[in-house]
């Protein structure tokens, strides 16, 4: 890529805003926000809460920081990132980074241009799942989201637990005006609400990175997933 096309890319990621939710990232925040700055995104750390310092050791002049004062969960965290995104008239669309590494900021670009080239107002990222390590247990909680996503709206997505995805300033709007805060259930009540009003969806394959035991996440396999589904079932009918 040409210096000249390089700027031009960094020059469209400005009116794009990330929101990065942040719960005791650890040291792989830094990378994280050093990919973002290395593709010239607008970016917006939520720290929800944190005990570890990772933000506040961050010398980051040109971010803006969100501090909850306790931690309330992922969803409650994209939601007052979202936002603090849209008090900028700049901002066309909002996409979500998350803070341990499994999303790479390099794939921006390539998010922008699925929101421009096909007018969406939802990218989703798609894994690529051939040939990763993914824990058992994560391949069989992904595969049953699907299947049962699929089952109560008529229409089946490859990836619908995913956490990279971009969305347009009108969809992020009703998101913030309709969608309830939570921990990881909020993101699926999100692709409900796209999928029930039938915004227009793209999607953009993504590398699978899954660390070995998986020890960033702090997601909770029975109280989180029954929290999921619970809301999938909720929304179904909410937005019927």
């Amino acid at each position: 890529m040409t210096e000249a096309a390089t700027q031009t890319g960094k020059a469209s990621l400005q009116r794009l805003c990330v929101v990065v939710p942040c719960y005791n990232p650890g040291d792989r925040l830094a990378a994280v926000v050093a990919g973002l700055q290395a593709v010239g995104a607008t970016f917006i750390l939520v720290d929800d809460g944190g005990t570890d310092g990772a933000v506040a050791a961050l010398d980051l002049p040109e971010a803006q920081v969100l501090r909850m004062p306790e931690n309330r969960g992922k969803g409650h965290a994209l939601l007052a990132g979202f936002q603090a995104a849209l008090e900028s008239p700049a901002c066309r669309a909002v996409c979500v980074v998350d803070a341990d590494g499994q999303h790479n900021p390099a794939d921006l670009p390539r998010f922008w241009a699925a929101f421009e080239a096909e007018q969406a107002d939802l990218v989703l990222g798609v894994r690529n799942r051939a040939g990763s390590y993914v824990p058992l247990r994560s391949r069989f909680g992904n595969w049953l989201t699907i299947h049962v996503t699929a089952w109560l709206l008529g229409r089946r997505l490859p990836d619908t637990q995913c956490g990279f995805r971009l969305l347009s300033r009108a969809f992020a709007e009703t998101v913030l005006a309709e969608v309830a805060g939570g921990r990881y259930e909020t993101e699926m009540e999100m692709l409900v609400l796209a999928m029930r009003r039938n915004v227009r969806i793209a999607q953009v394959p993504i590398a699978t990175v899954y660390e070995a035991g998986n020890p960033s996440s702090h997601f909770q396999k029975v109280q989180d997933s029954w929290r999921i589904y619970r809301r999938l079932w909720q929304a179904a009918r909410k937005y019927r």
